[in-house]
């Protein structure tokens, strides 16, 4: 039997630990065969640093897909991130289309928001485009932001009811009639943690810790790279959330005692030993 393999499709930053720099390790180190398809190529991430090189790889998405295809290369999963443009998003729709099988997992973290607010790079029509992709997903993570922007709500500041986390889950399955998995879903002002409803068979399940002061790039990619972990080696939607959210904690809480020195991103790599452990429980 072949190795898991799963199809990243992200941005890579040469420095600053987010998208492929983050999916790539940890879906390594859980066992699974990590196949990269980069959407852009940045000198470092976009969060504080300046004058950033950017090379943007929209023309080399499909070329590499279909040339995957040709070879006969099967996945496990694809699992796709950060999309530039509502043109790169319509070429994962079509890798999609290419890469996929009866068995393959897609799995789609809408990255396009925080803390209430649309990225500056995208137009208001963004989230609309990317309710397309969602669509199309097997799971999607997103956050509180990122749900709130696809369903055209008001942004609502945490703490959360359980009763408002279980109505954007609902709502939210109506676009994704797969799993739907929140990020920064906090219950109270010192928990913050998931939530995931699985449309076969209704149930929600809700996993939190202490929260951790700061903010920590690339902490998104962590928790969504070990959920498709812990998903593509069948540990199921509970599991793995639960091993997502405390390795995200771990990571976050291994980075604080070095701050700023790690402003751009968590030192999730000073607990990857703890990541089988964790998918193992």
């Amino acid at each position: 039997m072949r190795q898991k393999r799963v199809a990243a499709i992200h941005d890579i930053s040469g420095i600053g630990k987010c998208s492929l720099t983050v999916a790539l390790p940890i879906i390594s180190a859980a066992g699974i065969e990590c196949s990269v398809l980069p959407t852009a190529l940045l000198s470092t991430h976009t969060g504080g640093f300046k004058n950033i090189y950017i090379k943007d790889l929209t023309g080399s998405i499909m070329p590499i897909a279909n040339h995957w295809k040709s070879e006969g290369f099967e996945f496990d999963a694809i699992y796709s991130g950060y999309l530039g443009s509502m043109e790169q998003v319509d070429l994962i729709k079509d890798c999609i289309s290419v890469l996929k099988n009866e068995k393959t997992l897609v799995v789609v973290d809408p990255v396009m928001g925080d803390n209430g607010k649309l990225y500056q790079t995208f137009s208001p029509e963004f989230p609309y485009k990317m309710r397309e992709l969602c669509a199309l997903a097997d799971i999607i993570t997103p956050n509180i932001t990122e749900a709130c922007l696809m369903l055209s709500k008001k942004y609502q500041a945490p703490p959360y009811t359980k009763k408002y986390i279980e109505e954007l889950l609902l709502e939210l399955s109506e676009i994704c009639k797969g799993t739907i998995v929140l990020t920064g879903v906090c219950l109270s002002n010192n928990q913050q943690g998931a939530a995931a409803y699985n449309s076969s068979d209704g149930k929600i399940s809700f996993i939190s810790c202490p929260r951790m002061a700061g903010i920590y790039h690339g902490t998104g990619d962590v928790f969504a790279s070990t959920f498709v972990s812990g998903m593509v080696l069948g540990k199921g939607m509970e599991k793995s959330l639960k091993a997502a959210v405390e390795f995200t904690h771990l990571s976050i809480k291994n980075t604080a005692p070095n701050l700023p020195e790690l402003w751009y991103g968590v030192n999730f790599e000073g607990v990857l030993p703890k990541l089988l452990q964790l998918l193992e429980e």
